[in-house]
C-alpha cells in the first residue's frame, strides 16, 4: 500500500486537529448557553463513566493495534492475520464488559438517575469493537481518517443546531455525539475489506497479544485515573455543578493539547517502524525535531491562556461558568507537560517496547492524582481537582525522563530552552498591558491573541532560535518559491 511522507500525514493530521479546535468553538458556546452548568455536568460525568466501560472493552488494543499493524503493514497476508486476532479479542472483552454495564445501570443510583444516556453511549461501547481506528493509523492513512471526520463532525453539528433548543435536552446533545462517533466506527469497518482480506488467515495465535496488550491497557487504565476519575470523583464528592465548571476548564485544555500533540500523533507508527527497521538515526532526529515542535508551540499557547483564561471561559460559556476560570488557570500548564510525556512515553518508550517503563510512569501519577483528589476536591472542588491533574502530569513526565536520562541530556541540549522562554516572557508582558487598556470580551481576546504570538514569533526570529531557522523558514521559502515558480510557469 502507498505511505505518504511524515509531512503529508502531518497536514493531515494538523486539519484533523484543527478542527478539533474550530468545531468545539462552535459547538461549545452554544452548547453552554442551552444546557447551562449543570446539563455540561451531566453530560460530562456519563462520558467520563463511559471512557471506563470503553477501557475494559477494549483493553491496550487502540494502542498495541497502531504498532502491531505498522510493524506487518508491508505483508497483506500478516497485516490481515494480527488485525483479526485483534478484532475477535475485542469482540470478546466488549461482551463480557457490556454485561458488566448493563447491570452497574440498574444498580448503581447514580448511574440509574441518567439511564437513558447512558443506554445511548452504550451504542459506542458496543461499535467500539469494529471501529479499528488503530488500524488506519497503523498503516497511516491519515488522509482517509481525516476526511471521515470531519464528515461527521459537520453533521453532528447540523444535528445539534437542529435538535438542542432548551435545558432539557442534554440526552439529545449526548445522542449526537454518539452518532459521530458511531458513524466513524462503522465506515472504519465497511472500508476495512480495501486493506486486508476477512478469510482465516492460518491458525490463530492471540497468545502473543495478551502480555502487550495487558501492558497498555495497565498503561490506558492508569492514564484515565487521572484524565477522566477528577470528573467521576466531583459528581460523587460534590455535584453536577462542580462538574460543570471542570468540565469548560477541560474542554479548552483538551483543544489546545490536542493542537500541541498533531505532530505527536502521526509519528507512532513511523517510529515502530523505523525501530523495526533497525534505523535509529532516523528514530533519534525525528524525536528531537518534535520535542523542539512541541515546545516551542505550547509554551507560549499556556502562557497566554493563563493570562486570557477569564476572557475565554466568558466566549466559550457565558458569565455562568466564571467558576471554571481558576481550575482552567491551573490546567494550563499540563498543555506543556502532555505535550512533552505525549514524546517521551508513547512516541519514544512504545516504539522501544518499552511500554513497562511507560506503566510505571503513568501508575505513578495516577496513584497521587486520586490521594491528592480525595484530599484536595472536598474543599476546593473543581480547583482541587485541576491541581492534582497538574501535579500528577508533572509527575509523570519527570519519571519518564528519568527513565530516558542516558538520552535525554543528549537531547535537551538541542532544544534552546532560554530563547523560547525570554520570547514568552516578552510577549505575555506585552500582552498583559494590552490587555488591561481594552474592553469588550471579542475584541480583547483578537487584539491580545495577535499581539501575542506577533511579539513571540519576531523574538523567536531575532534571537534566531535554532529549530525555527533550520526547519520552520526553510520550509516555509520552499513553499514560496514553489507558489512562485507555479504562478510564472502558469503565466
Amino acid at each position: 500500500m502507498k505511505i505518504k511522507s511524515v509531512k503529508f500525514n502531518f497536514l493531515m493530521n494538523f486539519i484533523l486537529n484543527a478542527s478539533s479546535i474550530i468545531f468545539p468553538l462552535i459547538t461549545f458556546p452554544y452548547v453552554s448557553r442551552v444546557l447551562l452548568v449543570e446539563g455540561n455536568g451531566i453530560v460530562g460525568f456519563v462520558t467520563s463513566v463511559m471512557t471506563y466501560f470503553t477501557l475494559f472493552a477494549s483493553l491496550g488494543i487502540p494502542t498495541y493495534g497502531i504498532r502491531a499493524c505498522a510493524a506487518a503493514r508491508n505483508d497483506k497476508i500478516k497485516l490481515s492475520k494480527v488485525t483479526q486476532e485483534l478484532i475477535i479479542i475485542n469482540l470478546i472483552t466488549t461482551a463480557i464488559v457490556g454485561v458488566v454495564f448493563v447491570a452497574s445501570i440498574f444498580t448503581i443510583p447514580q448511574f440509574s438517575e441518567q439511564k437513558e444516556l447512558f443506554f445511548i453511549n452504550g451504542f459506542n461501547l458496543l461499535l467500539n469493537a469494529i471501529g479499528v481506528t488503530w488500524f488506519y493509523s497503523g498503516i497511516e492513512q491519515y488522509m482517509y481518517i481525516t476526511v471521515r471526520s470531519l464528515l461527521f463532525k459537520v453533521l453532528s453539528i447540523i444535528l445539534m443546531f437542529i435538535f438542542v433548543k432548551h435545558t432539557d435536552d442534554y440526552v439529545i446533545y449526548g445522542a449526537i455525539t454518539v452518532f459521530a462517533t458511531a458513524g466513524s466506527y462503522l465506515l472504519n469497518f465497511i472500508n476495512l475489506h480495501k486493506f486486508i482480506t476477512f478469510k482465516k488467515v492460518g491458525k490463530y495465535e492471540f497468545r502473543r497479544h495478551l502480555k502487550p496488550i495487558f501492558i497498555f491497557f495497565g498503561t490506558s487504565a492508569a492514564i484515565s485515573i487521572y484524565t477522566n476519575l477528577d470528573i467521576v470523583m466531583l459528581r460523587f464528592m460534590q455535584s453536577n455543578e462542580a462538574v460543570g465548571y471542570y468540565n469548560a476548564g477541560i474542554k479548552i485544555k483538551t483543544v489546545l493539547i490536542t493542537l500541541v500533540t498533531s505532530l505527536g500523533t502521526v509519528l507512532l507508527p513511523r517510529l515502530s517502524y523505523y525501530i523495526e527497521e533497525k534505523k535509529f538515526n532516523e528514530f533519534k532526529n525525528m524525536v528531537i525535531k518534535t520535542i523542539n515542535f512541541v515546545f516551542i508551540i505550547a509554551l507560549p499557547i499556556m502562557a497566554y491562556f493563563i493570562l486570557m483564561a477569564k476572557e475565554s471561559i466568558l466566549l466559550l460559556s457565558g458569565e455562568a461558568f466564571l467558576g471554571a476560570v481558576v481550575p482552567m488557570q491551573l490546567l494550563m500548564p499540563t498543555v506543556l507537560l502532555i505535550g512533552l510525556s505525549n514524546i517521551t512515553g508513547m512516541q519514544v518508550l512504545v516504539p522501544l517496547k518499552k511500554e513497562n517503563q511507560l506503566l510505571v510512569s503513568i501508575i505513578c501519577g495516577a496513584v497521587l492524582d486520586f490521594a491528592l483528589n480525595l484530599i484536595l476536591i472536598k474543599r476546593y472542588a473543581a480547583s482541587g481537582a485541576a491541581f492534582s491533574t497538574l501535579i500528577a502530569e508533572l509527575l509523570v513526565l519527570v519519571v519518564q525522563i528519568i527513565f530516558l536520562r542516558k538520552n535525554f541530556v543528549e537531547i535537551a541540549k538541542q532544544i534552546n530552552f532560554i530563547k523560547i522562554i525570554f520570547a514568552v516572557c516578552i510577549s505575555s508582558t506585552a500582552t498583559y498591558f494590552i490587555a488591561s487598556t481594552m474592553d469588550g470580551v471579542f475584541v480583547k481576546l483578537v487584539i491580545t491573541a495577535i499581539a501575542f504570538f506577533t511579539i513571540y514569533g519576531a523574538v523567536i526570529i531575532i534571537t534566531k532560535e535554532k529549530f525555527v531557522f533550520n526547519n520552520i523558514i526553510p520550509f516555509l521559502k520552499e513553499k514560496a518559491e514553489h507558489i512562485i515558480h507555479k504562478k510564472k510557469t502558469d503565466k
